[in-house]
């Protein structure tokens, strides 16, 4: 079982910035993908944007340009760098992880593990 917690959202105005944090035990292991997630009211969530062990990553195109995903090995933590926010961004934001797997998909299905979820509310 991989621990997984997520922290930094917030309120922000269009145009601004926040980064979202994940803790987890998952870089423990030698082989491992990890992701965010995002589910906006009334919608279905979807893929953010994933990485794996040996440095693949994706994005949606939806943040592609804007938001940042990597990681800070030394305190165990999955980052989300997030830029020029839209309100279109307002969802809640999980981080998710799988111990085995290689590549970086945005399908949900592959990720065995997930966390709480942390709310980003984008104001216009």
């Amino acid at each position: 079982q991989v621990q997984l917690a997520e922290s930094g959202g917030g309120l922000v105005q269009a145009g601004g910035s926040l980064k979202l944090s994940c803790a987890t035990s998952a870089f423990t292991s030698s082989m491992y993908r990890m992701a965010w997630f995002r589910q906006a009211p009334g919608k279905k969530r979807e893929g953010v944007a994933a990485l794996d062990s040996v440095g693949r990553t994706a994005s949606a195109d939806s943040v592609k340009g804007r938001f940042t995903i990597s990681t800070d090995n030394v305190k165990n933590v999955l980052l989300l760098h997030m830029s020029s926010l839209k309100p279109e961004d307002t969802a809640t934001y999980y981080c998710a992880a799988d111990l085995g797997g290689l590549g970086a998909p945005l399908v949900q299905s592959l990720y065995t593990n997930w966390g709480q979820g942390t709310q980003v509310t984008v104001s216009s």
